[in-house]
């Protein structure tokens, strides 16, 4: 039997990392992309990593991802491509390094996002899914967090116009981007260690909710839906929110 497949970019973060152990268990063949190779431990590997240079523009990113996943995957398509790439940047205008980190939320966010969507055309088969990640926090001003607010906001965008018609995307396929509040890693907790961690959305939680949608169709949200995630008391929920606040 023919295992399905799926490429995770961003996937030696903690969101990441979750969502690779969620499908190792359901023995998919699995993708890494990022700037590492995909070492976890002894329990969990990746069929094939795809390695990101970060000194490397856009272009050349793209460009040399695309023709290694071609020689990989051959005639087979992908099932779904997840991306979580992207963390956390603080910043207002008053901070020395504002610039930077806009950059740096730039390159994390719209950069991963833009090579995931780009892939999907080549590489999705028809009816698959492409999931992007925004920010709950980005359907409204991020006066905190400009340069971060305004990564994720471009996110949301691309997810409204990859659901048009003439996308590119293949045919019946779908994009949905989740939106989490806070996700529940180790860095976060230290960041926020007062915070109310029960109401933070664990990666199995966003795994299970991408797994659902890409194995089980009819569950989807609507192609272009900004999947808000909500938890509370441990519980997680989905809300789709198609307008911007």
């Amino acid at each position: 039997m023919t295992r399905q497949k799926v490429v995770i970019y961003g996937a030696c973060g903690a969101l990441g990392t979750a969502v690779v152990k969620y499908f190792q268990k359901k023995l998919w063949w699995i993708g890494s992309i990022d700037t590492q190779s995909f070492i976890c431990d002894s329990l969990v590997d990746v069929d094939k990593s795809f390695i990101v240079n970060v000194l490397d523009t856009w272009f050349q990113q793209e460009a040399n991802i695309n023709p290694e996943m071609a020689k990989i995957l051959g005639d087979d398509k992908l099932d779904a491509i997840i991306c979580v790439a992207g963390s956390l940047c603080n910043g207002n205008l008053a901070c020395s390094d504002f610039i930077e980190t806009a950059l740096t939320a730039w390159r994390q966010c719209v950069w991963s996002s833009c090579i995931a969507a780009s892939l999907s055309n080549k590489f999705l088969k028809e009816g698959g899914l492409l999931t992007l990640t925004g920010a709950n926090m980005a359907l409204k001003g991020t006066p905190d967090m400009i340069g971060y607010g305004m990564a994720k906001g471009a996110v949301h965008q691309l997810t409204k116009s990859l659901a048009g018609q003439n996308s590119g995307l293949p045919p019946k396929a779908q994009v949905i981007s989740i939106l989490p509040v806070i996700v529940d890693t180790p860095v976060h907790r230290e960041l926020y260690p007062n915070d109310d961690w029960s109401s933070w959305t664990p990666p199995e939680h966003i795994s299970s909710i991408i797994y659902k949608w890409i194995t089980v169709p009819q569950e989807r949200p609507p192609n272009g839906s900004l999947a808000s995630l909500f938890t509370k008391n441990f519980k997680t929920k989905y809300v789709i929110e198609d307008k911007f606040l």
